[in-house]
């Protein structure tokens, strides 16, 4: 029987992919949990939204902090500035420094950091931005006199995770592949449940300890050896692998971009982590929180967990999950007189004869491997055009084929309200010179009839705003007409999404 004290936790990131995974965790430990967000709407349809309290605020924000923090025990910080630009690193110090400063204030009595697995041996000042910055918040949270365990892990495996969708894509999509040299950099991954395991744990560690663990799996592999194990596990022949000296980790970042949906203000900082050897030197750990009984889930087993889980669509939070740093926030502005400029529209609104839930399942269906139901070459060039400016463009897909949620990424869009049977409003993350949202909405209109409308809304920032609406405006006929024509037919038709997908993507 687990005696564990039920302890107060506060949970940031919990809109991320590790933050979502251990609030549910953390619940079924017994412990009550607090969830720090900028947005804590995005929390609403989380499986586990109505057992956790959620409140606004910001790492950055003391203020903000002094509140979520008045009365925990415990306190996990999971956010960093990755991805966010040259000014990450300062934007991840001051975060860190706030946090240390208000959990000290409150009285907290554990704070729980996951950071990045640093090579042994490698000076500081040789490491990546990303992996010297992770250092850097360690060392604040250490000194930040509150009992505080630093877990350090290097690639983290799991359905989902940046890391594994990277390793997933490159093999899967390149039988045979020119490769970086830091495919023969020796890594000891972990599996996602086995970093949930050990982060619920470290919550009743004796308060002297205050200290950095490094966590791993038990294997040390090579990217190589990693890659063609995946290729067994996925049932793909042998990958022929050719190694080059001459990809530095900028170009190979930006054919990661290119081969997989990880976008490259993402991969490269993945890939800048993976120039050194990357292995646990200790695993001291194991004295507070020990081993299951069968021992860390081993590299094969976490694969195929995985790919498991991708295959019944029951993926819980995915490295998109997060917000696209930088990416518009503002909710939808108040139709019909918005005090904040411009607001160019195109709307559409059609009849269908099927009932609103045969039109709902069509229109919740929308993006990923279903397409956008209307000009794929446009859909297609605009994300490619918006990799190619550093956007996520289109890949990111979906993290369940038939059900959204609100804070889910579809696509370049993500989720902003989701009304079951009725509206889904979605808001663009690709780069724009402005603010956009499309919304799809379904009503009865007759005993047996629906009413389809779906409105694309654009609020342009300066002239470039104004010329970007109108130099695509004579596209929107096809674009738009064609998405409401094609959603209304395939409703009247009966057909389901998936298998509509192959038209349409």
């Amino acid at each position: 029987m687990d005696h564990s004290p039920q302890l107060n936790c506060l949970v940031t990131g919990a809109t991320g992919y590790i933050g979502g995974r251990l609030v549910p965790e953390l619940l079924s430990a017994g412990h009550r949990v607090r969830c720090l967000a900028r947005t804590p709407s995005k929390l609403r349809d989380q499986p586990w939204a109505g057992r956790a309290e959620a409140v606004r605020g910001d790492v950055t924000d003391p203020e903000s902090l002094r509140s979520a923090l008045e009365g925990m025990d415990v306190a996990y910080y999971l956010v960093h500035a990755l991805g966010t630009g040259s000014s990450f690193e300062e934007t991840d110090r001051r975060a860190a420094r706030a946090f240390a400063d208000a959990a000290r204030e409150a009285g907290v009595r554990r704070i729980v950091y996951l950071g990045g697995l640093a090579p042994s041996g490698v000076p500081e000042e040789e490491l990546s931005p990303h992996l010297r910055s992770r250092a850097e918040v360690g060392r604040i949270l250490l000194d930040s006199g509150v009992p505080t365990a630093v877990l350090r892990a290097a690639v983290i495996l799991g359905s989902g995770s940046a890391s594994f969708e990277m390793l997933r894509y490159l093999t899967e999509r390149l039988p045979v592949m020119v490769t970086p040299s830091w495919v023969n950099t020796r890594i000891q991954p972990i599996a996602v449940r086995d970093v949930l395991r050990l982060l619920v744990g470290a919550a009743t560690l004796p308060p002297e300890v205050n200290r950095t663990f490094d966590i791993g799996g038990p294997e040390v592999l090579t990217y190589r050896e990693m890659m063609q194990r995946y290729a067994a596990a996925a049932h793909l022949r042998s990958r022929v692998i050719l190694p080059v000296p001459v990809l530095t980790p900028r170009l190979s970042s930006h054919w990661v971009g290119l081969v997989t949906p990880v976008p490259n203000s993402i991969a490269r900082p993945l890939v800048e982590s993976l120039r050194h050897e990357v292995v646990c030197t200790e695993h001291d750990i194991t004295r507070y929180v020990p081993d299951p009984p069968g021992g860390p889930v081993g590299f094969d087993r976490a694969v195929e967990l995985a790919l498991k889980r991708i295959r019944e669509a029951d993926v819980a939070t995915r490295w998109s999950s997060a917000s696209v740093p930088g990416a518009p926030s503002d909710p939808l502005p108040t139709d019909p007189d918005w005090a904040g400029g411009s607001l160019y529209r195109d709307e559409r609104e059609l009849r269908v004869d099927v009932p609103p839930e045969a039109l709902w399942r069509v229109i919740e269906g929308i993006g990923g491997e279903n397409g956008w139901y209307s000009f794929p070459l446009a859909w297609a060039v605009r994300g490619w055009m918006d990799r190619l400016v550093g956007g996520v463009g289109l890949r990111r897909g979906r993290r369940d084929p038939q059900r959204l949620r609100v804070g889910d990424s579809l696509d370049f869009w993500r989720v902003e309200e989701v009304q079951q049977g009725r509206l889904l409003r979605l808001r663009a993350e690709m780069r724009l010179p402005g603010l956009a949202w499309l919304e799809l909405s379904s009503e009865p209109d007759g005993e047996q009839g629906s009413r389809y409308r779906q409105r694309a809304l654009f609020h342009p920032h300066g002239l470039a705003g104004h010329a970007y609406w109108w130099s695509v405006a004579p596209f929107h006929a096809v674009v738009f007409g064609g998405m409401a024509r094609n959603i209304a037919a395939r409703a009247a038709a009966g057909q389901e999404p998936a298998k509509a997908g192959a038209a349409a993507c």
